[in-house]
């Protein structure tokens, strides 16, 4: 039984900030006590040399990928990707993966975005063979791989599947190790978490064996005005994305003006439909004990490993980043 625990962080990898300052998060991360940290990949560090990077230069803290797309890298390649940084950090490195969306797949790889929960599962059965130090032997509709053995050790790396909506929440619960959930206030976690369960007892597995982790957005710095500003535009873009839309319904309550307005190319006026309770609902702004009280009710909504999503105020702000962690790790 994979059990994961404690308090997490995602390194805001889009602020365009240079790796080493990602570095530097990540370290301070550890320094300040908090169990894991992820590198996210969508236009900013490529995510294993960025693990990499972590792996080497630190000593405790887990590190995983939050989250790695299984559309532009084979199964195999990603297993191999992972099987090395574990042989460099056994016992801490998570494997995140998730389906993307239309936008990254389709528009920046040029890849057909097609049966996202048909390919994850085939994806994770694939990393699982190669993990063990088996030869590959998959003929999947989506995933093919025949014969391929890594030339490493058997690792024990445990697999973060990345789930929304509620077909891939009983996926993540019927192949992961750990359902990783986002985008969602604390009062509606019961429900999304019970898909997880249900989709475990589906698979003929116990529920109790899968465990939850949960992102959220969190600043914590000096510049709260501009960090609320950005964080409303966070909120819109991501709600923006057909394949994230339903998770903002429960707490976006102006979200279908704001999807007319965007559609219709008037940027503007769908900004200003994210009003500050759609921010506060998915995000946790203002000081340590703020962000702290939001892992608590993620803790008591039933999520085992909080995660903070930690952008600055502004891009290539990496005080906002640092101070969060610091001030959230203090109280949490």
């Amino acid at each position: 039984m994979t059990v994961l625990s404690g308090l997490g962080v995602t390194l805001p990898v889009d602020e365009g900030l240079s790796a080493g300052q990602y570095l530097d998060l990540a370290r301070l991360a550890e320094d300040a006590g908090c169990t894991d940290v992820l590198v996210g990949e969508v236009a900013g560090a490529e995510v294993f040399a960025m693990l990499g990077m972590i792996a080497a230069s630190t000593r405790r803290i887990r590190l995983g990928s939050g989250i790695v797309g299984v559309y532009p890298r084979t199964a195999v390649l990603t297993a191999m990707g992972f099987t090395t940084l574990a042989s460099l950090a056994p016992g801490r490195v998570l494997a995140g993966l998730g389906a993307s969306s239309p936008i990254i797949v389709e528009g920046w790889h040029g890849l057909p975005f097609d049966a996202p929960r048909a390919r994850l599962e085939e994806y994770v059965a694939a990393l699982r063979t190669v993990f063990r130090g088996e030869r590959t032997d998959v003929d999947g509709t989506h995933v093919r791989s025949h014969g391929f053995r890594a030339g490493m050790a058997p690792v024990d790396v445990p697999i973060l599947v990345a789930a929304m909506n509620p077909r891939m929440l009983r996926v993540a619960g019927a192949v992961a190790d750990v359902a990783f959930l986002t985008w969602t206030p604390p009062d509606e976690y019961g429900p999304k978490i019970a898909l997880v369960r249900e989709g475990a007892r589906a698979a003929g597995r116990d529920p109790d064996e899968v465990g939850i982790a949960a992102s959220f957005w969190a600043y914590a710095g000096d510049r709260i005005d501009e960090a609320q500003e950005r964080l409303r535009r966070f909120v819109l873009q991501y709600a923006m994305v057909p394949t994230h839309r339903p998770s903002f319904r429960g707490s976006f309550a102006r979200l279908d003006e704001a999807a007319g307005a965007w559609e219709q190319g008037d940027r503007k006026a769908a900004l200003c439909a994210v009003d500050d309770a759609a921010v506060d609902a998915m995000c946790a702004l203002g000081s340590g004990e703020d962000v702290a009280r939001r892992v608590a009710a993620l803790r008591r909504a039933g999520v085992d490993l909080p995660i903070a999503l930690t952008p600055g105020a502004v891009p290539g702000d990496a005080e906002g980043p640092a101070a969060t962690i610091e001030r959230m790790a203090a109280h949490a």
